[in-house]
């Protein structure tokens, strides 16, 4: 493949904008974990349910994650009895 110098230009130009965004969707991630880490030692919370009630509270689904619960905990029921 050969690309013009203007085509090239435009491929620098984009792989730029995605390694700045990588690095800081990178960064994102670092701070959520250490965030999670710092609260769950603090208050002794679980990982797992601090990383569930975030994610309900960002989406802010907690009605749907409910009844979503009960279908589990009803169908989990009904197959080990």
């Amino acid at each position: 493949m050969t690309l013009s110098e203007t085509d090239k230009t435009k491929l620098v130009g984009a792989l730029k904008d995605m390694s700045a965004s990588m690095l800081r969707t990178s960064a994102e991630r670092d701070l959520q974990k250490n965030i999670k880490s710092d609260i769950c030692e603090e208050l002794d919370l679980n990982k797992k349910v601090f990383a569930k009630l975030a994610k309900t509270f960002y989406k802010k689904n907690f009605t749907e994650e409910e009844e979503l619960n009960k279908l589990f905990e009803n169908l989990y029921k009904e197959v080990a009895k």
